[in-house]
């Protein structure tokens, strides 16, 4: 793809919203998940855009980090910890392994799951993003909590395909921090994924970007 394409095209507009700390659309693929998450820099998350996500995506409100901040902060894949006959699977269906890791709160919070609480916890998990060999990862968050942590593949879109990477990857253009806050957008109606056309027509009415998974793949990969 050329510097043109990409900057005049939806991968452009949605490094620029992402740059400008703006919410981003993505939907991943039809033959994977199949779903179009809400993405935000992690930083950039306020207690409104907290109840954007969990109001407009409603699904599990999560922040991404790349595996090289999760290395030095010693965050696990969460399935690696659980000494449990439902820790094992053969796969998850769409992917070779889940990615999560631990649930936090900010140790300034109190019950943690307020807009408010989690919106602290999102924006610190930025803060020790850009600045991890100097962040006291566990003086500042506590585990268990009510933010979900999910941990990048090494070599990012290169490697999986999954909205970890994809917010990574769009982090990394934009300049961001590795740390991306997300929710999957849910059908009210269905209680299924909320299809790509209602994604985009939602993106419209907000005045917000939609981009499809295979573009920031053949951009950013």
């Amino acid at each position: 793809m050329s510097r043109s394409e990409l900057e005049g095209g939806a991968v452009g507009r949605a490094v620029r919203a992402f740059a400008d700390g703006q919410p981003v659309l993505v939907h991943d693929a039809a033959d994977r998940e199949g779903e179009t998450d809400i993405l935000y820099p992690a930083g950039a998350v306020t207690p409104a855009a907290m109840a954007r996500l969990r109001n407009d995506g409603g699904g599990l409100v999560f922040v991404a980090l790349s595996d090289a901040v999760a290395e030095v902060f010693g965050l696990p894949f969460l399935h690696e910890l659980i000494d449990h006959p439902a820790g094992r699977f053969d796969s998850v269906g769409y992917d070779v392994r889940p990615s999560f890791s631990l649930t936090v709160n900010h140790r300034e919070t109190y019950t943690g799951i307020t807009d408010e609480d989690r919106a602290l916890t999102v924006r610190a998990l930025a803060d020790a993003a850009g600045t991890p060999e100097s962040f006291d990862f566990a003086g500042e968050f506590r585990a268990p909590g009510h933010v979900h942590l999910l941990r990048g593949a090494p070599g990012l879109l290169a490697e999986r395909e999954g909205h970890t990477e994809l917010g990574l990857a769009l982090a990394d253009a934009a300049g961001r921090p590795p740390a991306v806050a997300g929710c999957e957008m849910l059908d009210d109606d269905t209680g299924g994924a909320l299809s790509p056309a209602d994604a985009r027509a939602y993106a419209e009415r907000e005045g917000l970007t939609y981009v499809e998974g295979a573009e920031l793949v053949a951009a950013l990969a």
